[in-house]
């Protein structure tokens, strides 16, 4: 398939992917019954997502044309262990593979198999070539490249049987957020969403926000609790707010809450399910820098940074990790 043959084949994807389709309504039904986290709200904005920003028209052909096919190049066969983290995280991985040409060997994770797995099926009934082009396996062997999506521990593991082949090895990963204390009650009900889609789970999610002295943390708390109070009604979220605020009244650790998140000072960047941690800061500007060099940032929302409510709506060239996949890809 050339690239007008592609997008056409991604785009007849979205229509289906925006259709109310028997099929794919049931099988949105069993991953959220197989994985507690994936709930159907939840799948829906991921998939929108995906329609909007990955697979569009104009941005596709954009995409594409910055990415030309290196004369002569064979394809090769890559193999990619997706993450499981949020519903179909590791279809940008599938679609950089697929419009490069390689073969693609995928090792889905086991919290999220259905959802991907029933879109390559339906691609393959479309186009019987396309099933050639990418298989589902649980053993990467015999690959000429690999991505791989994983822990710190998993990666170690990725880095050692990768090590002697073209590789992307990627590691735990989180986002956060700079505020000054005069954003709007809009901009606060946008980072509501950047921290609480997909419960935070999602390495653009933010678990940590930076603010000046003196912060009146009310505003937020309230946009929070207008936006996501109703997460509380999922015992899996639950679970890990009531565990949270145990820890906290054990180890008499000072904190915020509005009854649905708890706030907390603390020096990590990762915070725990429905846990905020944030710190004070004296320059912004020079903690921005700070920020965006640190390698476990994926992003930092914030006025003239990543715009509030768009942390967890990547475009096609938001590459995880910062590294290039496309250009990865045609390189091989």
């Amino acid at each position: 398939m050339n690239n007008t043959q592609k997008t056409a084949a991604l785009l007849r994807l979205r229509e289906y992917l925006t259709s109310n389709d028997e099929a794919l309504q049931q099988v949105k039904v069993q991953a959220s019954q197989v994985n507690g986290w994936f709930t159907p709200a939840f799948i829906d904005t991921a998939i929108q997502n995906i329609c909007q920003y990955y697979l569009d028209e104009t941005l596709l052909n954009n995409w594409l044309a910055a990415y030309p096919q290196p004369a002569g190049q064979l394809p090769k066969t890559v193999g990619i262990t997706a993450a499981g983290n949020i519903p179909l995280v590791g279809f940008h991985d599938w679609l950089c593979g697929f419009v490069s040409g390689h073969r693609v060997k995928m090792k889905l994770s086991s919290k999220d198999t259905l959802l991907l797995q029933h879109l390559l099926q339906v691609m393959s009934s479309w186009y019987p070539e396309t099933a050639q082009q990418t298989t589902i396996s649980e053993m990467l062997k015999d690959c000429d490249a690999y991505i791989a999506t994983g822990s710190n521990n998993s990666a170690r593991y990725f880095e050692y049987y990768f090590s002697r082949f073209p590789h992307i090895i990627r590691r735990n990963r989180t986002s956060a957020a700079l505020l000054t204390g005069n954003e709007t009650a809009a901009e606060l009900e946008a980072l509501a969403d950047d921290m609480m889609l997909y419960f935070g789970l999602g390495c653009r999610n933010v678990t940590k926000i930076f603010v000046p002295e003196g912060y009146d943390f009310t505003p937020l708390l309230q946009a929070h609790e207008r936006k996501y109070a109703h997460l509380m009604e999922h015992h899996k979220y639950k679970n890990n707010y009531d565990y949270n605020l145990a820890l906290l009244l054990l180890n008499s650790s000072p904190y915020l809450t509005n009854g649905s998140l708890l706030v907390q000072e603390h020096e990590s960047l990762f915070s725990a399910i429905s846990v905020l941690h944030y710190g004070y800061y004296e320059d912004a500007a020079a903690l921005a820098t700070s920020l965006l060099a640190n390698p476990d940032l994926q992003c930092l929302v914030g006025r003239d940074l990543t715009p509030f409510g768009l942390a967890q709506q990547p475009s096609l060239t938001d590459y995880a990790d910062g590294v290039d996949t496309l250009a990865f890809l045609r390189s091989l």
